[in-house]
């Protein structure tokens, strides 16, 4: 199976991150891509790095978006990047 090449950082209580994840999953339905849920709760990095920009989607590794999640340009950077088969 395809490792994941999104990821949502997230934290529990976090009424944006419940709509990300929802929009990560529209997503995700079109293109198949695979995705991961990161809480920054206990992780002292993770929080400093992002904790005042939740949610926050990265893209094979690279921070793409922060509070809302774009669609539409996330559909087209997941295709226009798509990894060689």
């Amino acid at each position: 199976m395809a490792e994941a090449r999104l990821t949502l950082i997230t934290r529990p209580g976090c009424h944006l991150c419940e709509d990300a994840k929802a929009a990560v999953d529209r997503v995700v339905a079109v293109t198949g891509d695979r995705w991961v849920e990161v809480d920054v709760t206990g992780d002292l990095e993770l929080e400093r790095d992002y904790g005042d920009r939740l949610p926050v989607v990265l893209l094979d590794g690279r921070e793409h978006g922060y509070w809302r999640v774009e669609e539409e340009r996330l559909l087209g950077d997941l295709r226009r990047s798509r990894p060689a088969e």
